[in-house]
């Protein structure tokens, strides 16, 4: 029997918010145990929450850019989740279940396969709940409560996903959007981005959903991957066994590289969710809602397209260069410096430069290049002062901090020969030289001209023009 995977994505996105969404507390990591942890986060008597509007407000913007105002309700309403756990101090956590911010939308993004799109169930706002401490304590527990009250919005989507790989190219294309609009710092280290992955099987050709496991907490692509793939591979195991799967929820152990029962499942009814008494319905006017439209920058889809129609790139290069808004500013500055030469520019960066990069283990935020540094060596390509060979030469020197790219070229005697004159005395030597590459190219080998194009590259040390050599070549050649 053959299986189809299907797989669905619960994401936390922690909000950039500086204080927590239903208190004054801050949201700082990093600070000792408590500290950052107040009476309403602690949920001593009396207490009453109020909402942060910052949150709100990034809710909003979230929703606007995955589907528009169509899919933000103007009427909200917050929830207590009623469960018992240790680093939960009020016994229950505030949410949204009925009537959530956000409903509907969708995620596009590009797989090996072409565009894919993913559709949202949801987005709500939540608090989180605090931290459990084990390792510091010898037979017992610590509680972290600075957590206790972080804003988070929660994406929730439909069961669109049909592989690990697709999976994770969504987790990482909300990441980009989320940080691209300035919601969400997208940390992963620090627990600001955490993905729970619902994943079942079911034979192929069904359209009956298998039993799901949901896989909590995971915190890398890496994990996340691995962890789907895990799973995917156990369920059909146990399947074809003659066992049954069981709705639970498992933890992934990265060292063993497999998944474990945490509980089982619970379902919406188990958590007794009721709307919260102390909290009125969320509105949120229509004036609201546009002049956080308004502030909206262009928009990774939006953006792709239009390098696609106005700059000629490919969908692939359109794609690299909207993977952050970091990147998409890079290229930008770029082009605006060069005036044009947009392919040219995008081949630089999705090749040498983010090879660097990866070799570096830097973000394009970190570059020791500039805009203006890597569009210096492009202008002495387009005006030919160097070839696309060499100048791959000069980007090193310039990543290894040996200066700008005009210096280092007149320094190490790099300039392009384009000279006509010198290059018909170079080829004519060269054709002088090889009889036989020239008899076999007049008898119709296409490789013997570019064995000719090799000797005359080599007679000039790499530095004649490509196509000035190619031009002159073929003329000689042909006569």
């Amino acid at each position: 029997m053959q299986w189809e995977t299907v797989i669905g994505i619960e994401t936390h996105a922690q909000l950039s918010t500086v204080s927590k969404i239903f208190s004054g507390a801050a949201t700082q990591f990093g600070a000792a145990p408590n500290v950052q942890a107040c009476a309403v986060d602690i949920a001593l008597p009396g207490v009453l929450p109020v909402l942060n509007r910052g949150a709100v407000e990034r809710a909003v913007r979230f929703g606007l850019a995955v589907g528009g105002p169509g899919v933000i309700n103007r009427r909200s309403v917050f929830a207590r989740k009623n469960y018992f756990y240790p680093d939960l101090p009020k016994g229950y956590q505030i949410s949204q279940f009925e009537l959530p911010i956000v409903t509907g939308g969708t995620i596009s993004f590009l797989t090996r396969d072409g565009e894919k799109t993913v559709r949202l169930t949801r987005a709500h706002l939540e608090e989180d709940a605090g931290k459990s401490l084990h390792e510091d304590f010898h037979g017992m527990s610590g509680i972290d409560l600075n957590r206790a009250g972080t804003p988070l919005l929660e994406i929730v989507t439909e069961p669109d996903m049909r592989s690990a790989e697709e999976a994770v190219a969504y987790a990482k294309a909300l990441h980009a959007l989320l940080r691209w609009i300035g919601i969400c710092d997208g940390n992963m280290q620090e627990g600001s981005f955490r993905c729970d992955a619902n994943v079942s099987v079911r034979p192929q050709g069904s359209d009956k959903l298998g039993t799901r496991c949901e896989i909590k907490n995971l915190n890398s692509f890496r994990f996340l991957q691995e962890a789907i793939d895990y799973e995917v591979r156990w369920q059909i195991e146990t399947l074809r066994d003659g066992g049954s799967i069981r709705q639970a929820t498992v933890l992934f152990d990265p060292d063993r590289g497999e998944t474990r029962m945490m509980r089982t499942k619970e379902d919406a009814h188990d958590y007794r969710y009721f709307p919260d008494p102390d909290l009125l319905p969320l509105a949120i006017s229509a004036e609201t809602i546009e002049q956080i439209r308004a502030e909206l920058p262009e928009l990774p889809q939006a953006k792709r397209a239009r390098y696609m129609r106005e700059h000629q790139l490919s969908a692939y290069d359109a794609g690299v260069l909207t993977s952050s808004r970091e990147v998409a500013d890079f290229y930008e500055d770029l082009v605006r410096t060069l005036g044009g030469g947009h392919k040219l520019a995008a081949s630089w960066i999705s090749g040498e430069l983010f090879g660097a990069l990866k070799r570096a283990g830097l973000e394009i935020s970190q570059s020791p290049l500039g805009s203006r540094q890597v569009a210096g060596l492009l202008q002495q390509i387009q005006g030919n002062a160097v070839s696309g060979k060499t100048a791959k030469d000069v980007f090193d020197a310039m990543w290894n901090g040996e200066g700008e790219a005009a210096a280092i070229i007149a320094a190490k005697g790099l300039t392009q020969i384009s000279d006509a004159g010198e290059l018909e005395l170079v080829i004519d030597g060269v054709l002088a030289a090889n009889p036989k590459s020239v008899e076999e190219y007049r008898a119709g080998k296409e490789k013997a001209f570019n064995a000719l194009v090799g000797q005359a590259m080599k007679a000039t040390r790499g530095k004649g023009n490509p196509a000035r050599i190619n031009e002159i070549l073929k003329k000689k050649l042909a006569t």
